[in-house]
């Protein structure tokens, strides 16, 4: 097993939420069927979303209501949601209903079993210059597909890139931070640490082969 490296707290935030803990303990359970964990994995990235969303911008414009003319904020930011396949796909749905104007992207991340190294096999993105990236990766092990992603994401030059992770390993979070100190991370749970196999402890299985219900 990994010692428990450390990192510095303004790139991450854990959600607080009692739901997310309640909706993370049952994800966990590995007697959680396919359904009712693609349902939790929903509920848990809507809690991401709205925890990342906290600072995004908004403009002030005038609203008649029925009794008077007032100044409110609208949203005014610019998102673009973009998985790692396969498994950031499971959340992005919910993200998607909290900002209907999105567009979406998608980056295809394999992990060599034997090395644990990021290998990519498919990207497709939007212009993002200019753009908020919201990039999904449910489970952040070895943080080698992520860092990897932002990489590619950030040679289109976005404003800012989101991570939003259900589980996170300490050391993945920093390898992220390391590689990437202007990314924030959104996560429900920072667990202990890594196996030796580089699976997150005590984490929740594959989340892909748990959300599609290919597990063997």
């Amino acid at each position: 097993m990994s010692n428990n490296p450390k990192f510095s707290a303004k790139n991450v935030t854990e959600l607080s939420h009692p739901l997310a803990k309640h909706f993370v303990a049952h994800l966990r359970d590995k007697t959680t069927k396919p359904a009712l964990f693609r349902t939790l994995c929903k509920k848990v990235s809507l809690l991401l979303a709205l925890e990342a969303s906290r600072e995004f911008e908004v403009t002030l414009t005038e609203v008649d209501t029925p009794l008077e003319k007032t100044t409110c904020g609208i949203f005014s930011e610019d998102i673009v949601i973009v998985p790692i396949l396969r498994a950031g796909l499971g959340m992005i749905e919910p993200i998607m209903e909290l900002f209907p104007n999105v567009a979406v992207g998608y980056v295809g991340i394999q992990r060599d079993e034997e090395t644990a190294l990021p290998s990519e096999y498919y990207s497709k993105l939007p212009p993002l210059e200019g753009r908020t990236v919201i990039l999904t990766d449910p489970m952040l092990a070895t943080g080698g597909s992520a860092a990897h992603a932002i990489e590619l994401i950030k040679k289109c030059k976005p404003s800012k890139v989101i991570l939003l992770s259900i589980v996170s390993a300490p050391e993945g979070i920093c390898h992220v931070v390391n590689a990437h100190p202007d990314i924030h991370i959104v996560t429900a749970s920072i667990d202990r640490c890594l196996s030796s196999k580089k699976y997150i402890l005590p984490g929740l299985g594959d989340f892909g082969d748990r959300l599609y219900g290919t597990s063997h």
